[in-house]
């Protein structure tokens, strides 16, 4: 054990030591200059497992309650965690999803397989409209990925027009026979989906043209300003990124980056629930492997974009483990516990502080699929259950679009030996980040991995006198705690009472494997 002083971050480890000491931190309030952009915050939905099909959607005339065809027990729950942005249709099924087959009646859209994720037969019956709509009732930006895998420039062209057009066109017209006279207002269009695999095996070069290509007949229409995002990366691939930036450059408004947290050596992946003392440390090593991926990833774009004009997004990552034993392997519906929180919360403080690069990221995804924010029933008994991912999302909640504040930090560490880690660094027992909220409240999130010691915390504000501090705490008994449709409320957050201020300095006591965001005033 080694106490690590740190300004902004952290790394990959190996080995485990139990003894802990107190910690220091000082949050610089006057340093703060980056926003934590609230897309940082975003979701993730494609056509995959019971994602949309049971999860999102079930229809007007199921027997299970719904806001026209939205099942509502899920809807709430995400109007009530306030999400800024969803992507869709995907993911892999995005490059071989032909937009025009979901729109119009629904007893006459066609049919499709869904070849990528267990064959499912799919009816179309959540389309264009069904997924604008939604957004709408959410009061969140519409991320669309775009078919260049498999579809042609014109196809993406008229889907954009389709969407965005006010005006007398072919597409406008269409839409409105359709029943939507105003047309939507998109934001983010993805020019492709992981291009470099299962959207169409590519070189970056060639795709480099294609997205000039494709992103040129994307237009905009009637004052709704496009944000075209680029195919990027996955993980390590740093030749990829390289090569975008020097063929394609501001052509594109961001770029995209995956990166999941897959613990095995092999490439396996293990059991959802897992109690795991060395495997739980382990998983917090790989994850926050992906501090390193965003630095060389923005160090090349750097190079030719140094006033940082095009936004890196992490638009897909998260756990992913096996799937649940008796359900397809294709839908990778997977169980949620406190590790996954952790794994939510460890990647927040690494995107916040990278903020002034990094604009958006996706978790994935939203409903039944991987790291889910909900699982509903595989049943179709009408059950739902928040995750304890969920729950921290809502916690965080104050971090979106508040200024990023630089700290220093004196914590213990620990060293475990990264997976493709260039160097074997230490990462903290405490994972902290700071911002200062749009109510000018200081928000300190802070995250004890130790699975057996408390951490003692003092905290300066210098710059900003603390008045008043309250909190939120997500903790549990063991790592592996989970919510089920038997016990929905196993792991939730409750008022953390275990913080006080004396002469400016806040003082915590954060229990062993816990998560803790303070709002200080």
């Amino acid at each position: 054990m080694k106490k690590c002083i740190l300004t902004t971050a952290v790394a990959v480890i190996a080995g485990f030591s139990a003894s802990a000491e107190n910690v220091t931190v000082t949050v610089h309030v006057n340093q703060g200059k980056d926003k934590i952009n609230k897309e940082i915050y975003g979701q993730f939905a494609e056509h995959l497992g019971s994602c949309i099909y049971g999860g999102l959607w079930v229809g007007e005339n199921s027997k299970i309650p719904n806001i026209n065809g939205y099942r509502k027990d899920v809807f709430e729950a995400l109007k009530d965690l306030k999400i800024p942005v969803l992507r869709w249709p995907g993911g892999c099924f995005a490059d071989e999803y032909h937009w025009m087959d979901g729109i119009g009646p629904k007893d006459k859209r066609p049919t499709m397989q869904n070849n990528n994720w267990g064959g499912t037969i799919e009816d179309n019956s959540f389309g264009t409209h069904e997924f604008l709509n939604l957004c709408e009732m959410l009061g969140c930006e519409p991320y669309i990925s775009g078919n260049v895998g498999s579809g042609t420039v014109e196809e993406l062209a008229k889907w954009v027009e389709y969407m965005t057009s006010d005006g007398d066109t072919p597409m406008a017209r269409l839409r409105r026979q359709n029943g939507r006279d105003k047309a939507w207002k998109v934001k983010y269009l993805g020019v492709g989906n992981e291009s470099w695999g299962c959207g169409g095996s590519m070189r970056p070069e060639y795709y480099g043209d294609l997205y000039r290509r494709y992103s040129t007949y994307c237009r905009n229409y009637d004052g709704n300003q496009l944000y075209k995002i680029a195919s990027g990366a996955s993980d390590y691939d740093y030749e990829w990124t390289k090569v975008l930036m020097n063929n394609v450059g501001h052509h594109m408004q961001g770029l995209s980056l995956h990166y999941y947290t897959v613990t095995g050596w092999d490439g396996s992946k293990g059991a959802a629930i897992n109690n795991d003392t060395d495997d739980f440390y382990w998983t917090m090593g790989k994850c926050l492997g992906i501090e390193d991926v965003i630095k060389e990833h923005s160090d090349i774009m750097d190079e030719k974009d140094p006033k940082k004009q095009i936004g890196l997004l992490v638009d897909e990552w998260g756990t992913w483990w096996d799937v649940e034993p008796g359900t397809n392997p294709g839908h990778l519906y997977q169980q949620n516990c406190m590790r996954d929180a952790f794994v939510a919360a460890l990647s927040f403080n690494v995107f916040h502080r990278h903020c002034d690069r990094v604009k958006m990221c996706n978790i994935a995804q939203i409903v039944n699929v991987l790291q889910s924010m909900i699982l509903t029933d595989q049943e179709g008994e009408g059950h739902m259950v928040l995750t304890p991912t969920y729950h921290v999302f809502k916690m965080y909640a104050p971090f979106q679009d508040a200024t990023y504040l630089p700290m220093d930090i004196a914590t213990d560490s620990i060293d475990v030996r990264g997976y493709k880690q260039k160097q074997n660094p230490r990462i903290p027992l405490l994972n902290t980040s700071a911002a200062k909220a749009q109510d000018g409240s200081i928000v300190v999130a802070l995250s004890n991995i130790s699975l057996d010691k408390a951490q003692e915390v003092e905290i300066a504000l210098d710059g900003a006198t603390a008045k008043s501090v309250t909190g939120e705490i997500l903790t549990c008994k063991t790592i592996a705690d989970y919510n089920d449709f038997s016990h929905p409320n196993n792991v939730q957050p409750t008022a953390f009472k275990g913080a006080e201020i004396k002469k400016n300095v806040v003082r915590a006591k954060i229990p062993a494997k816990s998560i803790v965001v303070l709002q200080v005033k």
